[in-house]
């Protein structure tokens, strides 16, 4: 298996010891677009559930995409949007996930590096010990469908990696 170095970034030109292989967004697209202003009356926002005009309902969740020849994944923390009556199943069960069967939804988070992700059909699979839910996308022929079957390269890594340079105050590296 091939080992994930360090590398030197095309943007800033500055060697970095580690590849970054997980970035995620604290927020759902539709938070991210809305007026800063009307950002606390329309949405109630944690680390992990959104709830936007007291109609539309989101999961944080992981899009884990294998890197080909590692034993590692590349995670996008991402958000997808659950039904009202899904969404409260959640909340009912969150300490006991092992209850919750798998959830339809749409993918909620604007990827960067990819044509427009909004909107892509996913499904939630939920998980124990306090892990964020798996997110599986609908197969389709989609760039980000297509890699997460099929996986994708460490050199594919570093150009995402690259391209979110400029944005790292806008993205977190956590999921």
């Amino acid at each position: 298996m091939t080992s994930i170095k360090g590398y030197t970034c095309s943007c800033c030109g500055e060697y970095h010891d580690e590849l970054p292989i997980s970035f995620g967004n604290l927020a759902p697209a539709y938070y991210e677009v809305a007026e800063p202003q009307e950002r606390e009356a329309r949405f109630e926002l944690t680390e992990d559930l959104c709830v936007m005009d007291n109609e539309h309902f989101f999961i944080r969740g992981c899009l884990e995409i294998p890197i080909i020849g590692t034993d590692e994944e590349f995670i996008w923390g991402a958000w997808v949007s659950l039904s009202e009556a899904n969404y409260k199943k959640v909340k009912e069960h969150w300490d006991n996930p092992e209850l919750l069967e798998p959830m339809l939804g749409w993918f909620s988070t604007a990827l960067p590096c990819y044509p427009d992700t909004i909107n892509l059909k996913a499904k939630v699979h939920h998980r124990t010990g306090g892990i964020r839910p798996f997110i599986e996308l609908e197969p389709t022929e989609h760039p980000l469908s297509v890699e997460s079957r099929n996986g994708i390269t460490i050199k594919r890594v570093q150009e995402i990696a690259e391209a979110l340079c400029m944005n790292n105050g806008d993205e977190e590296t956590e999921n």
